[in-house]
C-alpha cells in the first residue's frame, strides 16, 4: 500500500461513525495494541506510550513507536494480537473489520474504535484514551493546548483573502476533501473556502465537476509523506483543463500532519495555513 492510498484509507476511516468502545477496568489499560497511526500518536502524546505493546505497520510516529512489534497493516493478524495479551485494542472506526472487534470482545479484550471526523472528535479521542490509560488530566491539558493553537492560527489568518480551494488526496480515482470531514474544517480554519460543498466527507469527483467549480487553488496532498514527482500538473491528463493548474496555482503539500487526525492536527493546520498565506507570521 502506497502512502497516498494509506492516507485515503485513514481519512475515510476517520469519517466513519463507528464509535465502539468497551473500556478497561478502573485501573486503566496496561497492555495496549494500537492499530492506527492516529491512536498510536495519541497514546504517546498523552504519556501512555509505555503501555503500547504493538502497532500497525503504518504507525511511524513518534520515532520510539517504530521499535514496537508489528501486528499487521490495515487488517491485523488476530493471532499476533492475541499473543501479546492486550487488555485494550484501539484504532479508528472503519479501518479494521467488525469481525476483528467482535473476536476481541468475545475474548474479554476491551476495544476502542472511535470516529475522528471532526476537530472536536479528535479532542474526544484523546480524552477517551486518557481515561482508559490513567492519563485523563494529561489528555485534557493536551487538548486545551491543541485548541489554543488552532484558535491562534484562525486569528492570524482571519483578515486574509479567502481563496476557493480543492484539497486532492488521490488522482486515481479523483478524491477530494468534502464537507463533514476534519480536512474541511482545516480548510476553513486556514482561511480558505472548500469548493467541494456537497457529497460525503471524501467524495470521488470528476474533472467536469472540478472544471465547473473552478477553484482558485489546488492543494495537492496526493503523496503526503512521499517524495515522488507531482501528479497534478498541466501535463497530467485532465488537469490541464483546470484554470488553477494552468496558471500555476497548485500548492504541493507533503506533510502528513494535514491528514493525520491525531495530536499533531494543529501543526497540520499551521502547515496548511502557511501554504495558503505564506506572508502571515504564524509563530
Amino acid at each position: 500500500m502506497t502512502r497516498s492510498v494509506l492516507a485515503i484509507a485513514v481519512a475515510v476511516a476517520a469519517a466513519c461513525s463507528r464509535p465502539e468502545a468497551a473500556g478497561p477496568g478502573s485501573g486503566g489499560a496496561h497492555r495496549v495494541v494500537s492499530l492506527a497511526p492516529s491512536t498510536t500518536e495519541a497514546l504517546f502524546a498523552i504519556g501512555a506510550g509505555d503501555r503500547v505493546v504493538a502497532r500497525s505497520r503504518y504507525c511511524d510516529f513518534p520515532p520510539e513507536a517504530k521499535a514496537l512489534p508489528v501486528v499487521g497493516d490495515v487488517e491485523p493478524d488476530l493471532e499476533a494480537v492475541l499473543g501479546l495479551r492486550p487488555d485494550l485494542v484501539v484504532g479508528l472506526g472503519g479501518m479494521t473489520s467488525d469481525h476483528l472487534a467482535g473476536e476481541l470482545r468475545a475474548r474479554g479484550i476491551s476495544t476502542f474504535f472511535p470516529t475522528s471526523s471532526s476537530l472536536s472528535a479528535i479532542d474526544d479521542l484523546l480524552v477517551a484514551l486518557g481515561g482508559m490509560t490513567g492519563h485523563l488530566e494529561d489528555a485534557r491539558r493536551l487538548t486545551a493546548a491543541i485548541d489554543q493553537h488552532e484558535h491562534a492560527i484562525e486569528q492570524a489568518v482571519s483578515g486574509q483573502p479567502k481563496p476557493r480551494v480543492v484539497l486532492m488526496v488521490s488522482v486515481t480515482p479523483l478524491v477530494a476533501a468534502g464537507p463533514k470531514s476534519f480536512a474541511d474544517e482545516l480548510i476553513a480554519a486556514a482561511g480558505a473556502e472548500n469548493v467541494i460543498a456537497q457529497g460525503g466527507p471524501w467524495p470521488t469527483v470528476g474533472f467536469e465537476r472540478l472544471f465547473d467549480l473552478d477553484p482558485d487553488v489546488v492543494l495537492d496532498a496526493v503523496e503526503v509523506g512521499g517524495e515522488s514527482a507531482p501528479l497534478i500538473s498541466p501535463d497530467a491528463p485532465g488537469f490541464g483543463g483546470l484554470r488553477a493548474v494552468r496558471e500555476g496555482h497548485v500548492v504541493r503539500i507533503r506533510d502528513e500532519r494535514i491528514l493525520r487526525a491525531g495530536p499533531r492536527i494543529a501543526d497540520g493546520l499551521a502547515v496548511l495555513a502557511q501554504a495558503l498565506h505564506p506572508g502571515v507570521d504564524l509563530h
